[in-house]
This record gives structure tokens, C-alpha cells and sequence, in this order.
């Protein structure tokens, strides 16, 4: 198995991720909210790449049943009905919803790869549930880091080094690191795994989270193996995928 790490997905046509199997990450905190909204109940998650466009697609929606969710600058959108803190998708706000999210970052980087034979959304809550299942496929892997505006992100190469870590584990000897970022990523990640809630607090993105009131998001954006899912980008939308 051969991995690639991204630092960020802005130097990648969208056609690069075509037939490829794709893990997306962005710890804060696109992906750490996807995987809580699904998590709680809601049915679907509809990345869009721009707020003009989660507008479009909002009023085709069916009344009660969609929410438009998301954020700028990491606060949320005026007139939409969520941000982007995983806190606030409760089960009694998203249960049997689908959700149009909008990110800075996140959404952008999914709408990127998807061309992706098969694309697995990550954050430190499910990196054992994406690594079993990359596993079971015993294909190449792109891992695409969401970064911020383009740059690069500690918090997101942490979470990929990891998520190689635990295929290492499961998988030995038939894995390959093909570039230097999985390199970096992988050595990074053995260095601050041990304290995951304080590096985010220190990271660029963390500090400014922390600066608009969203610590209690850190805490939970750090949490290991929290949840025990799966989720995947098909035709448009993120839904739980079932496996055994």
C-alpha cells in the first residue's frame, strides 16, 4: 500500500483524485463536525465549495428537513442556521436533517477530491475506524489535508501521521511512504501525540479559535477514537457507510 500526504489541496486538480481512495482531514474543524453531525443522527452532509452556492442549493431544499450550516472567519454565516462547531450539532438539532455546509477550508478541500473512487472523511475522532477500513481495501491512499488558506496546518499533518501510524500497525510491512510530507507527517505525529488537546491549543488555527470563544471545540476537535464511524463522500453528499 502506497500513501501520499497533502498539506493542502490547492495544488491538486480535481481530476488528480479520479479512481483514487482519498481520506480527508480537517481537525478544525470541518471533518471533526461532519463526523459529529452524521454521528447524531443527521442524514446526509452536503459539501458545497462556496457560500453563493450553498444558497442555491438551499432553495431547492425541502423546508424543515435541510439546514444550511457553516462559516467564515470561523463564525457563522448570517442567516444560516448553523456554524461550524461540532458542539452545536446536537442530536436535537440535526437528527434526520441534511445538512449544506459551507467551510473555509473542509468543504472546499472534499468538493476538490471528489472524483475519488472512494473518499473517508477523518479527524482524531475516527482515525482507528478509517485506518481498519483503508486496511480491509489494501489500495494506495491519498491523504488530503484541508491546511488553511492554502498554508499549511500542524494540526491536520498530526492527524494524517497518525492515521499512518495506525495502518503501519494493522498492515506492517506493505506500506510504503512515497513522499516527504507522509514522511514528516509520521515523525510529527510521534512527537505530539502525546498532548493532542495542547498542540491545537497552540497551533495558528487553535489560538484563533480560542481568541473567538471556541475552546470547548478544542477539547472535543482532540478527542481520540471518540466515535466509532465511518463516512463517505457518494454522489454528492457524506453519508455513514456500514461496515462489518
Amino acid at each position: 500500500m502506497k500513501i501520499h500526504v497533502h498539506f493542502s489541496p490547492l495544488p491538486l486538480e480535481e481530476l488528480f483524485f479520479t479512481g483514487k481512495t482519498t481520506v480527508v482531514i480537517d481537525v478544525l474543524r470541518a471533518t471533526s463536525t461532519i463526523l459529529t453531525a452524521l454521528d447524531n443522527g443527521a442524514k446526509e452532509i452536503i459539501p458545497v465549495n462556496s457560500v453563493e452556492f450553498a444558497m442555491k442549493v438551499s432553495v431547492n431544499s425541502f423546508g424543515g428537513h435541510t439546514l444550511i450550516a457553516g462559516e467564515r472567519n470561523t463564525r457563522k454565516i448570517e442567516g444560516f442556521q448553523l456554524g461550524n462547531s461540532p458542539l452545536e450539532y446536537t442530536k436535537e438539532a440535526v437528527s434526520g436533517k441534511s445538512i449544506i455546509l459551507f467551510t473555509t477550508n473542509g468543504s472546499k478541500a472534499v468538493v476538490r477530491a471528489k472524483f475519488s473512487e472512494t473518499m473517508l472523511i477523518c479527524s482524531f475522532l475516527n482515525i482507528a475506524s478509517v485506518a481498519g477500513y483503508i486496511c480491509s481495501l489494501n489500495k494506495d491512499v491519498e491523504i488530503l489535508c484541508s491546511g488553511r488558506t492554502g498554508n499549511f496546518c500542524i494540526e491536520d499533518t498530526i492527524c494524517a501521521g497518525m492515521l499512518i501510524d495506525e495502518i503501519i500497525k494493522n498492515n506492517g510491512e506493505n506500506v510504503e511512504l512515497m513522499n516527504d510530507s507522509s514522511n514528516a507527517s509520521l515523525l510529527l505525529s510521534r512527537n505530539y501525540s502525546n498532548d493532542i488537546s495542547g498542540t491545537l491549543r497552540n497551533s495558528e488555527h487553535g489560538k484563533l479559535l480560542v481568541d473567538n470563544g471556541f475552546e470547548e471545540d478544542i477539547d472535543y476537535c482532540a478527542r481520540l477514537n471518540e466515535l466509532d464511524i465511518l463516512t463517505v463522500f457518494n454522489n454528492g453528499t457524506i453519508k455513514i457507510l456500514k461496515f462489518q
